[in-house]
């Protein structure tokens, strides 16, 4: 079956806005509630619970640190209804990856993909699970870290299962997602109303001079803002599922502005709920804040926050594997990725082969010893996507003038979003220069020779290895290509 590329389908369609499918194709089963669960549940992984320390860290009060987690929250929300223009304009599953390709071509579309697909998606995705791991793992070995061998396997299987069902059931998968959704914020609820009753209660003592000694330095509040964002990592996973809204006109910015301040309120509250219990210093000196919160509120209960936490992390690493297997599902179908990742499962509809790829990928990341470095330094190439795929939206408006736009942000959304999008993208490297950005960068360059060895040219030798293997595959995964939809 031959490739056809973007610009051939755009001239023989007359839109590129996706109908209701009716054949072998991804299927639309995500209403409202599930698509704000998805956003809800892929922000509030274990950030919240065990990393507010990195915000505090750099502004070195509480004050601050309340005005940057709200900051974060803003501008998630900024960036994200840019995206439900995007989403709402194009509506094809993959998130940035579409956008791209219709903005600046096939180029930094690849570019992104390769970057997203190896490095950043698999590696949080690997990271998310090791967290979960550590969390289960810790009752067992009160008194000492528990084995690297047991926390590693424990996360390899955590990846397996989470792969294995969101490849055999859409429903199943988003199902899943709604119940760990409510499971955690079961806990956030909990830690939220301790702390507003200890608020009550007097316990004011730690908000007084809140602003004395905060660091006012470009540097310090833009790495605030910069791990405070980590947290918030995953407010556009929407769009990588656009074509199984249902009418996601109404329900992808629905879902955004529903999910996004919902999330923000959270973040807010509950690290005023820690601020009553704990001083800055002790916050600072805490290896998992929620886990000390717990056992001085809610002993003898204490053991509930390392079990939703657990939750937590493993309902986020659910949300990033549903999202990030329709974007190499998007990849494969524009002929970026090996054609067989394309390819839908003939008895679930779901891209089978491109999930159960990602986890692959993800559980190499756990071999490594510390991984967290190194998507630390990879992380700033998200925000240069971002930033990227938002002036792309610029770009469209004189561009794309014919495109129906069911939702139109006004024009000084995305600009700003932009230029603070190259902050963050900066100011790490200003504030703390570093060999491995460099290193960073010609990674994702060195996308470009795959490009144009195997998608551009297209050697016929290549093509003689990878016929046989997607036929293979195909026969072994009961895959086939994903029909187009009846007009």
């Amino acid at each position: 079956m031959e490739e056809t590329s973007l610009r051939k389908r755009r001239e023989d369609e007359k839109s590129i806005q996706s109908t209701e499918p009716k054949t072998t194709s991804l299927q639309k089963e995500l209403g409202l509630f599930s698509g704000t669960c998805i956003i809800v549940g892929t922000i509030i992984g274990s950030g919240i619970f065990i990393s507010p320390k990195s915000v505090l860290s750099n502004t070195e009060a509480v004050g601050p640190c309340l005005i940057i987690w709200a900051a974060c929250g803003v501008l998630a929300t900024l960036g994200a209804l840019c995206f439900a223009e995007l989403g709402t304009m194009i509506t094809k599953s993959g998130g940035e990856y579409p956008y791209l390709m219709e903005a600046f071509g096939p180029i930094p579309a690849y570019l992104f993909s390769w970057s997203r697909l190896f490095v950043i998606k698999p590696s949080s995705f690997a990271i998310i699970c090791l967290s979960f791991s550590e969390y289960v793992c810790a009752p067992f070995y009160s008194g000492c870290s528990p084995p690297q061998v047991v926390v590693k396997s424990l996360a390899a299987a955590a990846i397996l299962l989470i792969s294995t069902v969101n490849a055999l059931s859409v429903r199943l998968g988003s199902y899943v997602q709604n119940m760990f959704t409510a499971a955690k914020m079961v806990i956030v609820a909990i830690i939220i109303i301790s702390g507003l009753v200890l608020l009550a209660q007097g316990n004011t003592k730690n908000f007084e001079n809140s602003f004395e000694g905060a660091q006012l330095s470009v540097g310090a509040i833009s790495l605030a803002l910069y791990n405070g964002l980590w947290a918030y990592d995953g407010w556009n996973q929407l769009n990588y599922i656009t074509e199984e809204l249902r009418n996601p006109f109404r329900n992808l910015p629905l879902a955004i502005i529903i999910g996004i301040p919902l999330v923000t309120g959270c973040y807010i509250l509950m690290n005023v709920s820690y601020f009553t219990v704990m001083t800055a210093t002790e916050l600072l000196q805490s290896q998992a804040v929620a886990v000390t919160f717990g056992d001085r509120v809610l002993y003898p209960a204490s053991w509930i926050v390392p079990l939703f936490v657990a939750f937590s992390t493993i309902g986020a690493a659910n949300g990033s594997c549903f999202t990030a297997g329709r974007l190499v599902y998007v990849a494969g179908r524009e002929g970026h990725m090996l054609k067989v990742l394309s390819y839908i499962s003939v008895r679930r509809l779901t891209p089978a082969p491109a999930i159960m790829f990602h986890g692959m990928i993800a559980i190499i990341y756990i071999i490594p010893g510390d991984i967290n470095s190194l998507v630390n330094y990879f992380s700033f190439a998200a925000w240069l996507f971002y930033g990227l795929t938002i002036t792309g939206l610029i770009v469209m408006r004189f561009t794309r003038k014919e495109l129906k736009r069911p939702i139109k942000v006004p024009i000084f959304i995305p600009i700003l979003v932009t230029l603070l999008s190259v902050f963050l993208v900066l100011a790490p490297i200003i504030s703390a220069p570093a060999w491995e950005y460099l290193y960073c960068v010609l990674f994702m360059l060195s996308g470009l020779i795959f490009y144009f060895l195997f998608v551009y040219y297209k050697f016929a030798w290549a093509q003689k290895i990878s016929k046989p293997l997607t036929m293979h595959l195909q026969m072994l995964m009961e895959v086939v290509p994903p029909e187009e939809a009846p007009e």
